[in-house]
């Protein structure tokens, strides 16, 4: 696959959302796709570690799962992460049909990761 493909389907499958759009990109959008929100902080040593795990993990199921990025300081996103109960960085929240299915938090192995979209997710 070339570095443009790759940076255009990772643009599609891993995207930034706001408590603005969270409704449209998450709620609405995890009725067509399961979507794992990343609610993370840019102070986070472990957020920083596993960045690179969920987007690599999610990327290898080639959009049967999305990825939302929630940078909890940037403006109301707070909020969100208030309205789910996260209570530490990174929580990861899973969102299907509208719902949480489950939620991990701290930073975990990429096989961690697919055992835990496999368990809930129709995926290949």
């Amino acid at each position: 696959m070339t570095a443009v493909k790759q940076t255009l389907l990772t643009e599609i499958f891993i995207f930034d959302i706001h408590l603005e759009d969270f409704e449209e990109k998450v709620l609405q959008a995890s009725h067509d796709k399961p979507v794992l929100v990343d609610f993370w902080a840019d102070w986070c040593a472990p957020c920083l570690f596993i960045d690179p795990i969920l987007k690599e993990v999610v990327n290898e199921y080639d959009g049967q799962v999305l990825l939302a990025k929630l940078e909890v300081d940037e403006g109301k996103n707070m909020k969100l992460a208030g309205r789910y109960q996260v209570r530490g960085f990174p929580t990861i929240i899973l969102f299907k049909d509208g719902h949480v299915v489950d939620r991990f938090s701290s930073a975990r192995p990429k096989q961690y990761i697919q055992e835990f979209i496999e368990m809930h997710c129709d995926v290949d």
